[in-house]
């Protein structure tokens, strides 16, 4: 006669799974209160963050603000600031560092999504947009042609906002580096306010923080759209927190200045949560001061440097 657990006694297997979830809830809580007093901030006025969250619900996109759980989004939407996540919030990719969603088959492109974004922008009355995107690497142009469709949206309802684009490296498929460069030159003649793309970490440490991309293939981004039109700023980001050196991280400077890159920001790195990299150090607010100076006089013309700069913190400031 075979034993049949008693339905009213715990399942040992659910017991594990949740004795499991506490323990990791524990140890992000002590990660977070281990956390240096100079990247705690008050997140924002809530009226200014619901405001946003409100019209992003309604027309039903993403911003990389929310999904990225950014710590300066308040202050951003206070300065009429907002960075739009493109092509729906499942990446391609599998980078370690980062907090957007992976590991799933994307969604379709929503073909209303250019519209909704361009009326988001009039609603909430921003002067300055900062168009980004997941990695589409299962889109025939990588998704390319969508920031353009984006761009001409957000001007034919606002004419006088700046878009800024953050693009992915938009690299894949057959004569990759010919495509790639297409890709750029395709969004550079949509005559966006600057172009970003992130080369985030040092050249060392490319493998294990951004699985999938490249160091020189970033760099190769930058140049493209210098090559394309030489009157239109680029930027990249630098992300420090991950076991790098103050010399490796001249030399992504260095290596940024030699690509024609114009503008820098500097933030630290922070694990969104226990599958994401763990922080090898956190960087003082001095040893930013440092950073900044460095990146000035290598010949940068706009730069931020700090705990919580993030790519589009203060975008819209002129240098």
């Amino acid at each position: 006669m075979s034993m049949s657990r008693d339905r009213t006694s715990p399942d040992p297997l659910l017991e594990i799974q949740s004795s499991e979830r506490q323990s990791m809830s524990r140890q992000m809580r002590s990660e977070i209160l281990a956390m240096p007093t100079w990247l705690r901030r008050p997140i924002g006025k809530a009226s200014d963050i619901s405001a946003v969250q409100k019209v992003v619900k309604q027309r039903q996109i993403h911003t990389i603000c929310e999904e990225g759980r950014c710590p300066n989004r308040g202050e951003c939407y206070a300065n009429q600031t907002a960075t739009f996540l493109l092509m729906g919030p499942t990446c391609t990719r599998s980078c370690a560092f980062c907090q957007v969603d992976k590991g799933h088959v994307p969604m379709p492109l929503d073909p209303d999504e250019p519209m909704k974004v361009a009326e988001s922008v009039k609603l909430l009355g921003l002067k300055y947009a900062v168009l980004t995107a997941v990695a589409r690497d299962d889109l025939a142009d990588g998704g390319a042609s969508w920031f353009v469709k984006t761009m001409a949206a957000i001007r034919q309802l606002n004419s006088q906002t700046e878009i800024e684009v953050l693009t992915p490296d938009f690299w894949g498929g057959p004569d990759a580096q010919v495509q790639q460069r297409l890709r750029v030159e395709k969004v550079v003649a949509a005559r966006p306010a600057c172009f970003n793309h992130n080369i985030e970490t040092v050249k060392r440490l490319q493998g294990p923080v951004r699985r999938g991309a490249k160091y020189e293939r970033s760099l190769d981004v930058l140049r493209y759209v210098k090559a394309a039109d030489s009157t239109i700023p680029t930027k990249s980001g630098l992300m420090v927190g991950h076991g790098e050196t103050l010399s490796e991280l001249v030399e992504a400077m260095e290596d940024l200045r030699s690509a024609q890159c114009d503008r820098l920001t500097i933030g630290q790195y922070m694990r969104p949560s226990l599958a994401h990299l763990p922080v090898q150090k956190y960087w003082t607010p001095a040893e930013f001061e440092q950073l900044g100076a460095i990146a000035r006089d290598l010949g940068f013309s706009h730069v931020r440097s700090g705990p919580l700069v993030r790519s589009s913190y203060h975008a819209g400031e002129q240098p």
